[in-house]
């Protein structure tokens, strides 16, 4: 007998406020600014509020006998404005009443102020969003992008990301395979070996012989034993050397030239300073223009005789639109605050002491601490950078995986990187250490690391082995 089985699956779709938080929690200040610029430019019914009234808002609170006194002075005035305000001049003076056109329709607008750089993340969010994920895999791959060191590298484990979704390590390798052949390609690999393998089974026509010497072979591509390369795929030495000379061609840091082009842009989205024995936290946004509805197009609503329903239809979706704009600026700033405030609470002894101090620390712990969805807190600190008293830190660098000592205690894996390279700088460039080496010493110093982990660790940092470290 043949059975039917259906299974009803439910996907949570985000509403158009939830979609625009999202994209505004993603952006450090200075694409905010531009962001909130562009709309000022678009939407009629946004304006800046004027500097005075900022002002305003920064001193003492007023007492309830002063809100009501100043409520009363308003609707005052509103119902002068009302009566001041003649619609039918309005209307008929085509100079005077104008619904905005997007720039590229005005010529009499100001400049349009110069863009900032298009980032790494910027370019591999847009590429994410077009990918044909659920919302689960989107989350995934929203975790793997934040995974990326600066030279495009995955810096996770596989296990480790799963375990934050609770998830099988098929299912994040699933999501991986698809980001690995976004633009640029590569992005994502584990290693070396994974990125320039990857590279060469996108291109048309494949060369199957570069692909199986970087396979079969790398250790020996590596070592640039062009010999042994030759013997174990049977093909002549010069074949070798075109191989060799192909695979040069590809790009071994897939997210280098996006690092390069966005350095000098640097902001800190955050500072976290020290005053009188208390950490303070300040938003860097002064810069950012504060934002209210235009009353004056507001109006326009209420009047149904001299005001097409056209006309009406398109201010009331602008205004919808204006008012989730500001709504979502305001809950981005309450976010990030609150997850800063997260990231100080765990790794205070940083702020105190500095990167000796660093605690290993993953986003679920931030997640958990502030009630927030692991994905919420992958966007606040995705590209967003912290001013402290020991310099300017990306918000991710305050994650790391735990590794444990010989005592028990945790540590994180970024303090044993440092440790890494701090023993190879310090090696003798005659006899460089290799894995094992490196391993052992690291044992006696308290820290438990396998070798393979030394040789992941080091190939990260993009540190060649140590036979490519020997200078003579």
């Amino acid at each position: 007998m043949i059975q039917i089985t259906q299974r009803l699956l439910l996907q949570q779709k985000q509403s158009p406020q939830q979609v625009l938080l999202s994209t505004l929690l993603q952006l450090p200040v200075l694409r905010l600014e531009q962001r909130i610029k562009q709309e000022l430019e678009i939407n009629p019914l946004l304006e800046m509020e004027l500097e005075q009234e900022q002002e305003l808002e920064m001193q003492e609170p007023q007492t309830e006998e002063e809100e009501e006194e100043e409520e009363e002075e308003k609707e005052e005035e509103k119902e002068i404005e009302e009566e001041e305000i003649d619609w039918d001049s309005i209307l008929n003076d085509e100079d005077n009443y104008e619904i905005k056109q997007p720039r590229e329709h005005r010529e009499d607008d100001m400049e349009r102020p110069e863009p900032a750089p298009v980032t790494l993340l910027d370019h591999l969010f847009e590429q994410l969003h077009l990918a044909p994920f659920d919302e689960r895999q989107a989350a995934i791959g929203e975790y793997i992008l934040w995974c990326l060191d600066d030279d495009g590298y995955l810096a996770c484990d596989i296990d480790t990301i799963a375990e934050q979704f609770d998830a099988t390590q098929e299912e994040v390798e699933t999501v991986l395979c698809v980001i690995q052949r976004f633009d640029p390609v590569g992005i994502g690999a584990r290693d070396l070996q994974e990125c320039l393998t990857i590279q060469l089974l996108e291109q048309e026509p494949r060369n199957e012989l570069a692909i199986r010497m970087l396979t079969e072979c790398f250790d020996d591509f590596s070592n640039k034993r062009y010999e042994k390369i030759s013997k174990k795929l049977g093909i002549p030495l010069e074949t070798v050397k075109r191989l060799m000379d192909s695979v040069a061609r590809l790009n071994p840091k897939p997210g280098e030239r996006y690092i390069s082009e966005a350095e000098n842009y640097i902001i800190p989205d955050i500072i976290v300073e020290k005053q009188d024995g208390k950490f303070q936290i300040t938003l860097n946004d002064w810069n950012i223009p504060r934002l209210r509805i235009n009353e004056s197009y507001k109006q326009l609503l209420k009047d149904k005789t001299h005001v097409t329903k056209e006309t009406r239809d398109y201010i009331r979706q602008r205004l919808e639109s204006a008012r989730w704009l500001i709504n979502s600026i305001y809950q981005r700033r309450s976010t990030i605050l609150r997850v800063m405030e997260s990231i100080l609470k765990h790794q205070r002894g940083f702020f105190e002491k500095g990167k000796e101090a660093l605690k290993p620390m993953i986003l679920k712990d931030v997640a958990d601490d502030v009630d927030l969805d692991i994905s919420t807190v992958s966007r606040v600190t995705n590209g967003k950078y912290v001013q402290t008293d020991f310099g300017v830190f990306e918000l991710k660098y305050f994650f790391s995986e735990r590794l444990e000592t010989e005592s028990g205690e945790d540590v994180s894996n970024k303090i044993i990187k440092a440790r890494i390279k701090e023993i190879i700088e310090k090696e003798n460039t005659r006899k460089p250490l290799n894995d094992q080496t490196i391993s052992e010493m690291l044992h006696k110093e308290g820290f438990r690391v396998a070798r393979r982990t030394v040789a992941k660790y080091r190939e990260q940092m993009m540190i060649p082995v140590a036979r490519l470290r020997r200078q003579i």
